[in-house]
């Protein structure tokens, strides 16, 4: 792709500035500040990726990715304002999703130890837990204030808080998991991953594209339920006193 054809491409961004300006959606501004960040943030990781695939460096590979999961879980922790140490609990959560990912890919030789595989797919099974941890704790939020009587109800009967929110806790992970689930029933059908539209388009077998998202697709189905379900037993306990109450302030204000 040629620098003219990239240029060009901004059609797509002005059309959408216009569509938001005509409804009056006030979409523009964000829409500008989107697509700079975008801009300036991909060709910087372009040229980093860059030097990393020379250096072919583990220590490297590991910073790298730490750095994406200290993103990704600032991002969470910005979601969930009101949740005590969010931002340790998701670091935490993808940190122990990312391990165990890798641990099995690379352990059973599914992919090599290089950075030219670990990086791109770490980047994607982050980068999906960290949409589902906002999701999940959206939905968290949502349901305690909402069934906060259900609750309270249960503790004062001699409940403990995990008999309390173990209901609620089940009902947020099933919610955050449809997006995932739902959009890789309809993947050949509806839609084609990024990932294996990519490769084909450079001109990469079919076949072997297929192969590569379908160890992607297993991949990030494993790492949004123990995304969920981690995630969910880490934050939990935050929304309880040590006199085993609810505790809700910082939610409700």
């Amino acid at each position: 792709m040629t620098i003219v054809a990239l240029i060009l491409s901004l059609g797509f961004v002005f059309i959408a500035i216009v569509m938001s300006k005509s409804f009056k959606l006030g979409l523009d501004r964000d829409i500008i500040i989107a697509t700079i960040r975008a801009s300036i943030q991909l060709l910087a990781i372009g040229y980093v990726l860059h030097l990393i695939f020379g250096m072919q460096s583990y220590g490297f590979i590991v910073l790298f990715i730490l750095l994406m999961i200290t993103v990704a879980s600032q991002n969470v922790a910005r979601k969930g304002r009101f949740i005590p140490g969010l931002m340790w609990k998701s670091f935490l959560t993808l940190l122990c999703v990312e391990i165990v990912t890798q641990a099995f890919l690379i352990g059973l030789h599914i992919i090599p130890a290089t950075a030219r595989y670990m990086i791109p797919i770490s980047g994607m099974i982050i980068g999906s837990s960290m949409i589902l941890s906002s999701l999940l704790v959206s939905r968290l939020k949502s349901e305690v204030l909402l069934r906060k009587p259900e609750i309270m109800l249960i503790l004062a009967l001699g409940g403990t808080p995990r008999q309390a929110i173990f209901p609620i806790l089940k009902d947020c992970i099933r919610s955050s998991m449809i997006p995932t689930i739902e959009g890789q029933k309809t993947l050949g059908l509806v839609q084609l991953p990024g990932m294996m539209t990519g490769q084909i388009i450079a001109g990469a077998n079919p076949i072997a594209a297929v192969r590569l998202q379908l160890l992607i697709v297993f991949t990030t189905m494993t790492s949004a339920i123990l995304t969920s379900v981690l995630l969910s037993l880490f934050i939990y306990p935050a929304l309880f006193t040590r006199q085993q109450q609810l505790n809700t302030e910082a939610w409700e204000r």
